[in-house]
């Protein structure tokens, strides 16, 4: 199955959820001290850790085209991608978290859940599978030693 839906779409989609849901469902809305400084902690967070990753990937000359797997030509394994093999989705997600908190209502966290299911499904699971064909043991080895997300 090939992947239509580039994943700053997908990210912009369940943004729009969140907010729909925050706007209409009555319950679930929360404050707490430090909320707001705890959302900028998240925002700067996912901006960095999405940041760092597209670094690395313009300086190994590889793609960071996510529907373009036939262009991708390196394996970049160091820096950030040492800690997730999915570091610009971990963005994506902190930023969902983030808006998420500024808007206040608890159940945007199942929404972020729903992101997590989405990419992993829909996403992750295509790539990883064409990033073994092109890389076979060397991409083993690194999913045996980096987890998914974090």
């Amino acid at each position: 199955m090939m992947i239509k839906i580039p994943p700053a779409i997908v990210t912009a989609l369940f943004a729009l959820l969140m907010y729909l849901l925050d706007r209409f469902l009555p319950v679930g809305e929360f404050v707490f001290f430090g909320r707001k400084l705890l959302m900028y902690i998240v925002l700067i967070l996912g901006i960095l850790v999405a940041l760092v990753a597209l670094l690395q990937f313009w300086k190994a000359k590889t793609t960071i085209d996510p529907l373009g797997f036939d262009k991708t030509n390196r394996l970049v394994t160091s820096g950030i991608f040492s800690y997730t093999r999915n570091p610009m989705y971990l963005g994506l997600l902190l930023l969902l978290i983030a808006w998420g908190l500024h808007l206040g209502n608890a159940f945007n966290t199942l929404l972020a859940a729903g992101f997590v299911y989405y990419m992993n499904h829909f996403q992750i699971r295509y790539e990883e599978e064409a990033l073994q064909k092109k890389f076979g043991k060397q991409y083993q080895w690194y999913c045996k030693a980096v987890r998914r997300w974090f």
